[in-house]
């Protein structure tokens, strides 16, 4: 399922960098902060900005948490306030729970509490988790340039048994399997008679645009 809905709860440098990506990739983004400053200066950028307590469940019910597809707690420092909100999040039944966690201890209770996926802004920085969030093929997303990017995708049942030239990014995109991760090993430089096979990985480069194109050719 392709997300299109993300509540953000936490307005501080990486939920302000998560939700600006999103924004700017055309996905509808409510946040949520207590600081009515960090709201002010995402209102214009969010599709909503709400100040309000995140952890406050009568507040998560009224701007209507249950409806998004994903909720992303972004909470800094506050443990508790970031465990709590991700707790009400899963209880309403927002479909995927993402939550920073600031250590691994940290990390691993939001694990036990069912949280779908954590991460760490020390190593996922904000714009690379926004591409991985609505690309469910993608499992790693490097910015060469303001241009350039190497995605990293998994090979979906629909380019399974096919060859590289059958497949031909370059000439329908623009964008090079430059290298195909399989169980075996890796192909490094694949030929135009390589086959693409379900789950392997595949390494492509090129601009941000022809790899978008592509990622939504391969997603439908």
């Amino acid at each position: 399922m392709k997300l299109k809905q993300f509540v953000i709860i936490g307005l501080g440098r990486f939920g302000s960098s998560l939700g600006r990506e999103l924004v700017q990739s055309g996905y509808e983004v409510l946040g949520i902060d207590e600081d009515e400053e960090k709201v002010d200066e995402m209102s214009g950028v969010l599709t909503h900005a709400v100040t309000a307590n995140g952890t406050d469940e009568e507040v998560l019910r009224s701007v209507g948490v249950r409806n998004f597809d994903c909720g992303i707690v972004a909470i800094g420092s506050d443990i508790q306030a970031s465990i709590l909100a991700a707790i009400l999040l899963k209880d309403m039944g927002v479909g995927k729970v993402v939550a920073k966690a600031v250590s691994e201890l940290h990390g691993r209770v939001l694990e036990k509490i069912g949280v779908d996926r954590v991460v760490y802004p020390e190593r996922d920085m904000g714009v690379r988790v926004a591409h991985q969030l609505v690309s469910p093929n993608l499992l790693d997303y490097i910015e060469l340039s303001k241009k350039y990017t190497i995605a990293e995708l998994v090979i979906p049942e629909c380019l399974s048994g096919k060859t590289l030239a059958a497949v031909n990014p370059r000439g329908r995109f623009g964008c090079s399997i430059v290298a195909i991760n399989k169980s075996e090993g890796m192909i490094v430089a694949p030929a135009a008679d390589d086959v693409l096979i379900e789950n392997d990985v595949m390494v492509v480069i090129g601009t941000n645009q022809q790899i978008e194109q592509f990622q939504s050719s391969i997603m439908k």
